[in-house]
């Protein structure tokens, strides 16, 4: 079954109520009596100028599906880059006009020029629409507990009223911004009192010891049994061809030839630090020999990557928009500079490769808060935005290449947040009474 909107908009909704036909959603033509109804998870995920939520929600469907082969997912998302990620067999998406978050409580269009209500509208009517005739047995809510604006209590209130069986969990990353932003944004704007109306579960990716959630955003009593702590939840994914690409950028070089890689996920603000890095390579190529590749992603501006790569002419430094697997690229680095943004970090941690944070200045306090926490902990190191210059940065690179860790590490990170996460979703279907529905490898 596929959505789109035709000359006549979206098809209206002529089954409200009642059972789902027998072969709905099944594999085609069949003889032997209608097909068993598919499991069926639907993911909202708002992420209109980054990659961190396709990332994440695309691994969890992933992972669902690999638990539940004949499970179907849709995810209705809204970057600019459409599906950048590969998705699995049964997963498709729909694609919702793109929008940016300007300031807390300000948003903005990315292409549509259009004033932002009709685009709220839209989007809107919408998310409705595809949770009606979708009708999920599981919607995945993830980050915000009533969507970009509120656009998703429409959504929310038509699931309870006309689909009661559908179970709504709402997924949230380990740190969402400082406490008092969070508390504050979400009085005002009615989250806290969503949370405890709709949903049925709250997954949290991330440990309880590291950033307890539920007690800095001050979660009402009632929404904070809801809670379940997963762990970190890190791609499925694994490196391909790493032991090549050491062997192209440090293996083939000069001997001693240490290999750094820059990243900057989306990218859309990482200027200034991949700038700070090419400024800082002089000082570290007198000391020792370096190859540098810049992964600085598919939202930097053309005029700010064509300045990068004008700056690393004559250096021993690449620029690159994206690579195919950045995960061999991590682990095949002497070093890797980074955002703290989720995906990125966790992906670091999975490896033994020693990593440099540099958290985004803001808007939000949450790298900052990550890159602070986890360097307590002697996980990665980390430098604060305001104090990076040629220096410090050249110093920091210095200490991460000799890996001088920042501390000893206490503990290992929890990264077991994938699997626990998709095996939470699997036991809610279990207990609404979908048991006879459910791969048998689930029980």
């Amino acid at each position: 079954m596929s959505y789109g909107v035709g000359d006549s908009g979206w098809a209206p909704i002529t089954k409200a109520r009642g059972s789902r036909p027998p072969g709905r959603m099944g594999s085609g033509v069949h003889t032997n009596g209608p097909v068993p109804p598919r499991i069926r998870l639907m993911i909202y995920a708002q992420d209109g100028l980054g990659l961190g939520h396709m990332r994440r929600t695309t691994s969890i469907a992933a992972e669902f599906i690999k638990l539940q082969p004949d499970a179907v997912v849709l995810t209705v998302e809204d970057s600019p880059l459409g599906n950048f990620f590969r998705t699995s067999p049964n997963h498709d998406y729909v694609k919702l006009p793109s929008i940016k978050k300007v300031r807390p409580g300000d948003w903005r269009a990315v292409n549509l020029p259009l004033r932002f209500e009709d685009i709220r509208a839209l989007r809107e009517q919408l998310i409705r629409s595809v949770a009606l005739n979708f009708r999920p047995d599981i919607l995945l809510v993830d980050h915000m507990p009533h969507g970009a604006m509120g656009e998703l209590r429409p959504a929310l209130e038509a699931l309870r009223r006309i689909v009661p069986q559908s179970r709504l969990v709402l997924g949230l990353r380990d740190i969402i911004d400082a406490p008092d932003v969070v508390r504050r944004r979400w009085q005002v704007e009615g989250a806290y009192e969503a949370i405890q109306r709709f949903y049925d579960l709250v997954l949290v990716y991330g440990s309880r010891d590291v950033f307890d959630l539920a007690d800095q955003y001050r979660f009402p009593e009632g929404v904070a049994r809801k809670v379940r702590y997963c762990g970190f939840l890190c791609t499925p994914a694994l490196p391909r061809y790493a032991e090549r690409i050491r062997a192209q950028y440090a293996n083939g070089a000069k001997a001693g030839t240490k290999l750094v890689v820059a990243m900057a996920g989306g990218g859309a603000d990482a200027y200034p630090m991949m700038r700070a890095v090419l400024d800082a390579l002089p000082a570290l190529q007198a000391k020792q020999r370096l190859a540098l590749v810049m992964i600085v992603g598919p939202f930097m501006s053309s005029a700010e990557r064509r300045d990068l790569q004008s700056r690393a002419a004559g250096l021993p430094a690449q620029v690159r928009i994206t690579v195919s697997d950045p995960l061999s690229y991590i682990d095949a680095a002497d070093l890797v500079i980074a955002r703290a943004g989720y995906n990125t970090t966790m992906e670091i941690l999975r490896s033994s490769t020693p990593a440099l944070l540099i958290p985004r200045p803001g808007p939000s306090a949450e790298q900052r808060t990550r890159a602070r926490l986890f360097r307590e902990r002697g996980w990665v190191d980390a430098l604060d935005p305001d104090d990076v210059s040629s220096d410090t940065l050249a110093e920091a690179i210095a200490r991460g290449l000799r890996r001088d860790p920042p501390v000893r590490a206490r503990c290992r990170p929890d990264l077991g947040g994938l699997s626990a996460a998709v095996e939470q979703l699997v036991s809610l279907l279990r207990t609404a009474g979908l048991e006879q529905r459910l791969a048998p490898t689930a029980e």
